[in-house]
Order: structure tokens, then C-alpha cells, then sequence
């Protein structure tokens, strides 16, 4: 008897060690990674993500006025691939610990050295490399799951958004790195490779050099006649230089090539809205 039941408990253990090889069993709070595209780089940022599960958070479960790990389980750890102003702060490109002690009204924000941290064990404000205050704003609907979120995207611009509870807090991202891309098109327009779509594009967008942009897009069109894309970009920068009869004429230019294409609908719209724009 006695061997049978040791041969029932070895056989038992065997079949727990097989189900938790091949079962991942769902975490209290799981591990997310979220990576974006931003400026001439990218953010990454990896985190653990509590719930409320009915529970009050801000002032009970985190106590203002307390470091929190931003999450849960290890420190949370963002990445930024190019140097970047956090708050109006500088912040050079690397790998840092996301570290926060928030409050009703405010939040500090804490960019530190100590991505090896579990949580806030460890943590040591020698570490700090940067630290701001940002306002926490009050939301109707509850976020069931704490959540960070990169948001607002605009070319150099960008925002890190936090949300929990009802609580939301906002941290403006700008890569002032305008030079350093001027710089490059300038040098690459005399190329092999002539980027005058991207320089244009690029101009338009931050509002800059206009006259140069439509220098760049006619010569574009020189190499691509047809190009219909062109032509609303075109259209587009007269507009933003208040040029109303060349503007309409390039958007209806480029609703006109592409009336024999996929996109017909998409560019006679533009090329509408555009006129109504401008009346």
C-alpha cells in the first residue's frame, strides 16, 4: 500500500511539473511592452499592469506622497532612442526606470538609473537623473487597468499619458532635433537619391521654408509628371502659405490625375474640401 501511494505521488508530481511547463497561468498584474515610432527614433516602455479589482488606488492602495514603481512588479522601464525634453527637461537617449510620487493635485515625475530595480526596493535617489512635477487631472470614466499610453503624436512632439482610476497625468515629450533633420535634407538634396518629397513633407509639417517646399515638390514632379500625391502636397503648402487660386488649382490638378485611379474618390474629396477651405 504504502508503495503504490508513493508511486500515486511521484506520478501526481510528474503531472504538475508537465502542466506547468506547457500552462502559462494568467498573472495579477501582466507584463506589457509597448514600442512606438517617434521623431527620427522610437519610445519603448515595459510595465506590469495592476487592476482595480474594486479596490480605491490613489490615497489608499498608493499612498500620496509615496516613490511607486509606476506598475507593478519591477521598476517600469522606458527607452528613448534619441535625446529628448521631458516637462521642458533634458534627458539624454538610453534606458532609464520610470519612478512617479503622485499626489491629488500633482505628480513627480522621477527619471532614474535603476532599471535592475524590483519596484521601489532599491530605488536611491542618487540614482535620479531628472525629476518635475506634472498636474493629475480627474477622469468621469474610470480605467479599470493601469495604463501608459503614447499619445498626441505630432512629428517632434508627443505625449506620455498615465491613466488609472480617475486619474490622469500627462508627460510632454518634444525631440528638439529640428537642426539636425534641416541639416540632413539640405545635405541629402545633393545625393544621388534626392528625398525632395520627404523635404517638402518635412517643411510643411513644422511650417518652415514654404517657398522651398514647392521648389522641392516641382522638382518632383519633374521626375513624375503624373503624380497626383505631389500635386495635393503642393496644394497643401499653398494653402499654408495663404495662396487661395494656387492652391485650389493644385488640389483640382491632383483630384484630376487620380480620377483614373483607386484613390479618384479620396483626392476629388480633398480637392472639395480644400476649395471650401479657402472660399
Amino acid at each position: 500500500m504504502k508503495k503504490i501511494f508513493i508511486t500515486f505521488l511521484f506520478g501526481l508530481s510528474l503531472s504538475v511539473n508537465a502542466f506547468s511547463q506547457d500552462m502559462k497561468l494568467p498573472a495579477p498584474s501582466p507584463t506589457t511592452v509597448i514600442k512606438q515610432d517617434f521623431s527620427t527614433s522610437s519610445i519603448e516602455i515595459t510595465y506590469s499592469r495592476p487592476s482595480m479589482r474594486g479596490r480605491k488606488i490613489f490615497g489608499d492602495l498608493i499612498p500620496f506622497g509615496q516613490v511607486w514603481r509606476t506598475g507593478a512588479n519591477a521598476a517600469t522601464k522606458i527607452s528613448f532612442g534619441e535625446d529628448v525634453m521631458l516637462a521642458g527637461q533634458p534627458l539624454k537617449a538610453g534606458t532609464y526606470a520610470l519612478y512617479t510620487t503622485p499626489g491629488e493635485n500633482s505628480w513627480k515625475v522621477i527619471i532614474n538609473k535603476g532599471i535592475s530595480n524590483w519596484g521601489v526596493s532599491g530605488f536611491d535617489e542618487k540614482d535620479d537623473v531628472i525629476q518635475f512635477d506634472v498636474p493629475a487631472k480627474k477622469t468621469a470614466e474610470a480605467v479599470q487597468s493601469f495604463t501608459i499610453a503614447i499619445d498626441n503624436l505630432n512629428g517632434n512632439k508627443c505625449d506620455l499619458v498615465l491613466s488609472w482610476e480617475n486619474t490622469k497625468v500627462t508627460i510632454p515629450v518634444f525631440a528638439d532635433n529640428d537642426k539636425k533633420i534641416t541639416e540632413y535634407l539640405e545635405t541629402s538634396i545633393n545625393s544621388p537619391k534626392r528625398p525632395y518629397q520627404q523635404a517638402a513633407n518635412y517643411y510643411l509639417e513644422t511650417n518652415q521654408n514654404l517657398d522651398k517646399a514647392i521648389e522641392y515638390t516641382d522638382k518632383a514632379l519633374a521626375e513624375n509628371k503624373d503624380a497626383f500625391w505631389l500635386y495635393w502636397l503642393k496644394a497643401r503648402i499653398y494653402q499654408k502659405q495663404g495662396k487661395k487660386t494656387e492652391a485650389i488649382a493644385a488640389a483640382q490638378k491632383s483630384a484630376d490625375l487620380a480620377a483614373s485611379t483607386p484613390y479618384a474618390a479620396e483626392y476629388k474629396r480633398n480637392a472639395d474640401t480644400l476649395k471650401k477651405q479657402m472660399m
